[in-house]
């Protein structure tokens, strides 16, 4: 899965529509191979934006759990913990590899 997008499920304050549009985005860019569409294809990368944000709201909107909320804060700091030891590993193995 592309690292850039997030999960956007269960986090108080909820999700806004702009953290919604931007995970649409990073999938199209991922899905297409383009982070930036020739003019001839801007109009269909901004309509699957759209769509996939649109049914991307929907579910979200349906979606139950009983776990408490998550907090961005916290996730973030798990992010960057995930990405340091991430980072460890490569270069363990990259000083190995020498």
């Amino acid at each position: 899965m592309c690292r850039n997008i997030r999960c956007l499920h269960n986090f108080e304050p909820p999700t806004t529509d702009d953290e919604v549009r931007e995970a649409a985005l990073q999938f199209v860019r991922k899905v297409s191979g383009s982070t930036r569409p020739s003019r001839a294809n801007a109009a269909a990368f901004d309509q699957a934006i759209d769509e996939i944000a649109q049914a991307t709201r929907r579910m979200l909107d349906q979606l139950v759990t009983n776990a408490p909320p998550k907090s961005r804060e916290l996730e973030a700091v798990k992010g960057r913990e995930r990405h340091e030891k991430r980072m460890e590993r490569e270069v363990r193995i990259r000083t190995m590899a020498v």
